[in-house]
C-alpha cells in the first residue's frame, strides 16, 4: 500500500492509542507532554519521506525512555548487525581514527561463515565507508560486500555475505535468528556454552536444546562450566531453563508487572510465585491459569536440583548482553551463585510485544516490566560484572580471548564466590 497521508495519520493514530494503553511506564514519562510531541511533530511527518517518516516515527518512540520501542516495515531495510548479519560491532580508535571492529561474531550466521572473526574492522560495505558513529544497517534477502581488514588496516579483503529474507511477526520482529546454544569442552574438564539467542517465545524449544547440550558436556567430563552470554540478543522464557540449571531448588529468578499494577502500585511479596513449567503440558496449563488474570507474577527456578558446576561456573556478558541475558545475568549477581566476568550490559530489560499499525508497518512496545528479585529495574540500568575486563583490538584479533581467558582461570581456581576486582 502506498504511503499516502491518510495512511500515515491512520499508522499514527494507532501508535498514541497503543501506548496510552499498553506502555509500561517504567522512565515515568509525562504521556501528555508526548501527545503534544506527537501533535506537534505530525504535520512534518505526513509529509516526509518513507525514511524520514520512520525516522521521525522511531524518534518520537525514544521520548518514551524505555527499551524495547521500535518502529519497522515487516520487510524492513534497516537492521541492526546483530539482527541480520549476526554479529556486533564496537567504535574503537585505531591509529588514530575511529572504527567499527567486530565484537562478537556468531557462528553459523553470515559474518561467521563468510569468515569474519572478532578484532577485525568493518570499512565499508558495498564501497561505502562505514564510520562511527552511523552504525551500518542491513536488509533482508539481500548479498552485501563487506571490505574488512586487520587491526591497523593488513590484511585487507572483500567479503560477500548474504542475508536470508525474513519479514517480521505478531510473535517476532524481522531478524535473521543466530544458532541458539554453540557447546564444546575446554580440556580438560571446562564446559562451555555460548548462548546467542533465547529462541522460541514460550521456550519450550530452547530448553530442549539446553538440556541436551548441558547432558553432552557431563557425558564428556566438564565439572565447571562457562556461560558465554556476551553478544546475546535476547529471546523468551527459556531464560528461565537456564537460571534453573544455576541454583538447586526454587527461588527467585525476578517478577514481572503489567502496565495496570504499576500505576496502582504493589507489593512484591503478595505476588503469586510461578516456576517456569517443565513441560509443554505445564506450559498450557500455566497459560490458562493466567489467561484472564493479571500477569505480574515472580518467576522461580524449575528445582533442578545440585548439578557438578555449581559453585565453579562463570559468567560472561559485555555491551551487547541484551535483555533475557541480562536478566539471568542479574540472578546469578543477586543471589550471588557466580562469578559475572566481562564488561557492563546496556539495559535492555523489558517484556516487548509486536503491534500491526497498519501499511505493512509494526510498532514493538515494551508491554511487561521486570524487576531483580530485589525490587531493582534493569532497564536503562544494566548489570555490572563482578570482574571487568576489557578486550585489546589487537590480541581480540589474533585470537586471544582476555575475558574468556579470565572465566576459565576463574572456574579452575576453584569455588566461584563473587567477589568484585575491576582488571586493566
Amino acid at each position: 500500500m502506498p504511503l499516502d497521508q491518510q495512511s500515515r495519520a491512520r499508522i499514527l493514530s494507532a501508535i498514541e492509542k497503543l501506548v496510552l494503553k499498553r506502555h509500561i511506564n517504567v522512565a515515568g514519562v509525562d504521556y501528555e507532554a508526548w501527545r503534544g510531541l506527537l501533535r506537534e511533530r505530525t504535520p512534518e511527518l505526513l509529509l516526509a519521506s518513507p525514511d524520514e517518516f520512520e525516522t521521525g516515527v522511531q524518534k518520537l518512540l525514544m521520548e518514551l525512555g524505555s527499551s524495547h520501542a521500535a518502529f519497522y516495515h515487516e520487510r524492513p531495510t534497516h537492521l541492526q548487525p546483530q539482527h541480520s548479519i549476526n554479529a556486533s560491532l564496537r567504535s574503537v580508535t585505531a591509529n588514530g581514527e575511529d572504527q567499527w571492529m567486530f565484537l562478537d561474531v556468531f557462528e553459523g550466521g553470515p559474518a561467521g561463515t563468510a569468515r569474519v572473526k572478532p578484532g577485525d574492522f568493518l570499512l565499508a560495505v558495498d564501497g561505502a565507508p562505514c564510520v562511527p558513529p552511523s552504525m551500518p544497517t542491513f536488509q533482508m534477502g539481500h548479498k552485501y560486500t563487506l571490505t574488512v581488514s586487520n587491526v591497523g588496516g593488513a590484511n585487507r579483503r572483500e567479503i560477500a555475505v548474504h542475508i536470508i529474507g525474513a519479514k517480521g511477526t505478531k510473535d517476532l520482529p524481522p531478524m535473521l535468528e543466530p544458532k541458539s546454544i554453540v557447546h564444546s569442552v575446554i580440556p580438560p574438564n571446562i564446559g562451555l556454552l555460548k548462548i546467542a539467542w533465547f529462541g522460541g517465545g514460550m521456550g519450550m524449544q530452547f530448553a530442549d536444546s539446553l538440556d541436551a547440550a548441558i547432558r553432552d558436556l557431563k557425558e564428556r567430563g566438564s565439572d565447571r562450566l562457562i556461560i558465554d552470554l556476551r553478544g546475546n540478543i535476547g529471546g523468551g522464557l527459556g531464560f528461565a531453563r537456564l537460571a534453573s540449571y544455576l541454583c538447586s531448588g526454587r527461588i527467585p529468578i525476578g517478577h514481572t508487572l503489567t502496565p495496570q499494577r504499576l500505576r496502582k502500585g504493589y507489593n512484591k511479596d503478595t505476588l503469586k510465585r510461578v516456576p517456569m513449567p517443565e513441560s509443554r503440558l505445564g506450559l498450557l496449563f500455566a497459560l490458562s491459569r493466567f489467561a484472564f488474570r493479571d500477569k505480574s507474577i515472580i518467576l522461580l527456578t524449575q528445582g533442578l536440583g545440585p548439578q557438578t558446576f555449581h559453585n565453579r561456573f562463570a559468567i560472561l556478558v559485555n555491551e551487547c548482553t541484551n535483555s533475557a541475558a541480562e536478566m539471568v545475568a542479574s540472578f546469578v549477581a543477586e543471589h550471588r551463585l557466580a562469578t559475572v566476568v566481562g564488561q557492563k550490559t546496556p539495559g535492555r530489560v523489558l517484556g516487548a510485544a509486536n503491534f500491526e499499525v497498519g501499511s505493512g508497518y509494526w510498532l514493538r512496545l515494551p508491554v511487561m516490566g521486570w524487576y531483580t528479585p530485589s525490587g531493582i529495574c534493569l532497564d536503562g540500568k544494566g548489570v555490572l560484572p563482578d570482574v571487568e575486563v576489557d578486550v585489546d583490538p589487537y590480541l581480540l584479533n589474533e585470537g586471544v580471548d582476555q575475558q574468556l581467558n579470565k572465566a576459565i582461570e576463574i572456574v579452575t581456581a576453584g569455588s566461584t564466590e563473587r567477589k568484585r576486582v575491576t582488571q586493566a
